[in-house]
């Protein structure tokens, strides 16, 4: 049986074993965050303090992952890595420099819009595509989440507009989307009629 680094080198891929590491490091991160949905004691900061650290080390070797670097999907895990180096946007921020001087075939405008929202929220700007939401627990118990919506939004008259240059859905489609991944009982509580 081949290994990633063998299977990949056949499709031309540049760096086999930092994208089999990538995609090592994006399976413990979603493990820890799925778990996270049920549970949030099972949190732990210290996996994202540690994948920014790799790939800060990764990008100063080969620059910014791209499609061609490391393949399709640890291309993809790189930028979720980076999403969630929340602790350092100034490194978010060096990452969508880089990512936009990288031509359209080697990263997605979808990841790029995700990371200026995210790199927006996290220097308290407004964001432009509507991608970070954020919840509101009960005061009380602080465990049910009582509301789930986006986090401020720059002229968002304009937002589907901007969403379809970087290949997203209308914004609505999206919210309703993400909101019954996540919270699907606020969806509910909207149909029976509750605010």
């Amino acid at each position: 049986m081949e290994n990633i680094e063998q299977r990949e080198s056949k499709k031309g891929i540049q760096y086999p074993r930092i994208a089999e590491e990538i995609l090592k490091r994006v399976e413990v991160d979603q493990d820890m965050r799925s778990k996270t949905i049920d549970d949030d004691s099972t949190w732990d900061e210290s996996i994202d303090q540690q994948n920014t650290q790799a790939m800060e080390r990764i990008v100063a070797e080969i620059g910014w992952p791209t499609i061609s670097k490391v393949g399709a999907e640890a291309a993809n895990a790189a930028w979720l890595l980076v999403q969630h180096a929340d602790h350092n946007p100034v490194f978010q921020q060096y990452c969508l420099t880089l990512m936009l001087a990288e031509p359209s075939e080697e990263v997605t405008r979808q990841e790029i819009a995700y990371l200026e929202d995210r790199v927006r929220v996290n220097t308290n700007r407004a964001q432009l595509y509507g991608t970070q939401f954020t919840e509101t627990r009960d005061v009380e118990t602080a465990e049910k989440v009582i509301s789930y919506g986006p986090r401020p939004i720059e002229d968002f008259a304009n937002i589907d507009s901007r969403r379809n240059s970087m290949g997203l859905g209308p914004f609505e489609e999206y919210r309703n989307e993400i909101t019954k991944k996540y919270y699907p009982h606020l969806l509910e509580d909207t149909v029976k009629g509750f605010d």
